[in-house]
């Protein structure tokens, strides 16, 4: 599948896909393991290494927890130089007061969003989705 880069064929077939369960940001402490297939997604800050997991594996490994989301992906191949698909989305999402922490995957964008605002989240995206041209 080819990625699209163009703004108003991604909007069109964004198609949010809510993931079942509920995810947990946690810090992991130096000397920390985690099993890598436990891991949602990671980044390697100043201060430490980020990583999303479930809530249960963080809850399970008495994770210090920043934030519980839940996560919707953006079912369209996105092509990781469009431009405007990030800024579309979040600037629907911030105008409904609802809060999103983004990560791009090489053929997937992730939302996270607080569960408790989850339906108003895939609202605003469904509604976001329109026909190209």
């Amino acid at each position: 599948m080819q990625a699209i880069a163009d703004l108003e064929t991604l909007l069109a077939r964004m198609q949010p896909v809510l993931n079942p369960g509920h995810y947990a940001f946690v810090a992991l402490h130096s000397g920390c393991m985690l099993d890598p297939a436990l891991v949602v997604a990671s980044i390697r800050e100043p201060e430490g290494l980020s990583v999303i997991c479930t809530e249960h594996v963080a809850r399970d490994m008495d994770l210090p927890i920043a934030f519980i989301a839940s996560w919707i992906t953006l079912a369209v191949h996105s092509d990781l130089a469009a431009v405007g698909l990030t800024a579309a989305f979040s600037s629907a999402l911030a105008r409904a007061g609802v809060s999103c922490n983004v990560v791009a995957g090489f053929h997937h964008d992730h939302l996270f969003v607080p569960v408790e605002q989850t339906l108003q989240a895939m609202e605003v995206l469904h509604g976001l989705s329109r026909p190209p041209g």
